[in-house]
């Protein structure tokens, strides 16, 4: 990540001096190819100017009480698009959110963010990416927390909730390779990168003769760097990540979804607050798309029943139909690809029933898998 412009200091300056965090105030971002470009928030090698550190922590403090909303989000250039379209669409929903300062962006570094060495499996399980973020908004260094629904855990933090989905992007996932125009047209032995044992699963079930790099960690413009470099032959990225970072020129070709079922939650964006935030949760409430709410609910529904290890392939996606029906389909795997079991449940797009139609199929993939499988 690049050095802070002059409108982002860093929260070593603030009480809580342990916490990395970066806060802005205003500006846009977009991004292209490799590059990230912001006029508000990096300058490449350009460093912070103090006069004096006294002044710079009493006009943080000032800017801090100004803020009406902080919102909470990781520093890579896909969560900052988030927090972004967050901040956007609060400020278009309500006037006083688009004054000057009215709304501060906080970068929080999470434990996903600082171990890059290792496979996620292995530096383990849930909260990853979301962990110190939460912590930052049970503590009230933060008043809403920007989260991908897909990092989220079933289980939400005591004192927190979780009431707003934005509309979600498209949830397929891209193939991008500089010699290839599908998974099918990679030579034998071919290596395609993934940090996801969801795809490395649904690669190796359909195509074996193909080798898979599990740890092709790191943002996605890193992930494109070392492809461009030939660490890999080809990799797979979520269509909605590369969409909201405006790089869709990098795709080679989309996957259907019949071919590669996507992450529980995979192409949305969730907001959570305080249970406690009355006023913040009426912001959220305000943004709420209910039909990719309850779409995510009937997803994570799925999961929770599941209860998988996070060493266990997981995929589940719910759609409304031309009918206005809800169309689940849900799939276990065993990470080499060798056992791969699915399921699909049909019902009314509502709630209760969603949430029902989710935990069904769970149970009848926990049969089908039998004891040990999820043990790995």
């Amino acid at each position: 990540m690049g050095t802070p412009s002059s409108l982002c200091t860093s929260q070593a300056l603030m009480s809580r001096p342990s916490r990395a965090a970066i806060f802005c105030t205003s500006g846009s971002v977009s991004f292209t190819g490799f590059s990230l470009k912001t006029q508000a928030f990096f300058r490449k090698k350009q460093t912070l100017r103090f006069v004096k550190a006294s002044v710079a922590v009493e006009q943080q403090a000032q800017e801090a009480k100004l803020a009406l909303i902080r919102i909470g989000t990781r520093g890579s250039p896909l969560a900052l698009a988030q927090a972004h379209e967050t901040r956007d669409k609060l400020m278009a929903s309500h006037a006083e959110l688009a004054e000057d300062g009215a709304i501060q962006i906080v970068i929080i570094k999470t434990t996903g963010d600082k171990i890059l060495s290792q496979p996620l499996a292995d530096i383990g399980g849930k909260g990853l990416f979301t962990k110190e973020i939460d912590e930052a908004l049970i503590n009230g260094d933060i008043d809403i927390a920007v989260h991908s629904m897909k990092d989220v855990p079933t289980y939400l933090p005591e004192m927190t909730i979780l009431p707003c989905n934005l509309p979600r992007e498209d949830v397929r996932d891209a193939f991008i390779s500089m010699s290839a125009t599908s998974l099918a047209d990679l030579p034998a032995g071919s290596i395609v990168g993934t940090a996801s044992l969801r795809r490395k699963s649904q690669i190796l079930h359909r195509f074996p003769s193909l080798s898979v790099e599990e740890n092709f960690r790191g943002n996605v413009q890193t992930r494109l760097r070392k492809l461009n470099e030939g660490v890999v032959k080809a990799t797979l990225l979520a269509l909605a990540g590369l969409k909201r970072l405006n790089m869709t020129e990098n795709v080679t070709s989309i996957l259907p979804i019949d071919d590669m079922l996507p992450a529980v939650a995979q192409g949305a964006i969730g907001i959570a607050c305080r249970d406690s935030d009355d006023k913040m949760a009426n912001y959220l409430a305000s943004l709420n798309h209910e039909e990719t709410r309850l779409a995510i609910a009937c997803e994570r529904a799925f999961l929770e029943t599941l209860d998988g290890s996070c060493r266990t392939p997981i995929a589940g996606y719910a759609r409304r139909d031309e009918n206005g029906d809800c169309i689940f389909k849900g799939l276990v795997a065993s990470p080499d690809g060798t056992r791969v079991l699915k399921t699909s449940r049909k019902g009314p797009y509502a709630f209760d029933d969603m949430i029902a139609m989710g935990k069904d199929a769970g149970k009848e993939l926990l049969s089908q898998a039998g004891p040990g499988f999820f043990d790995r």
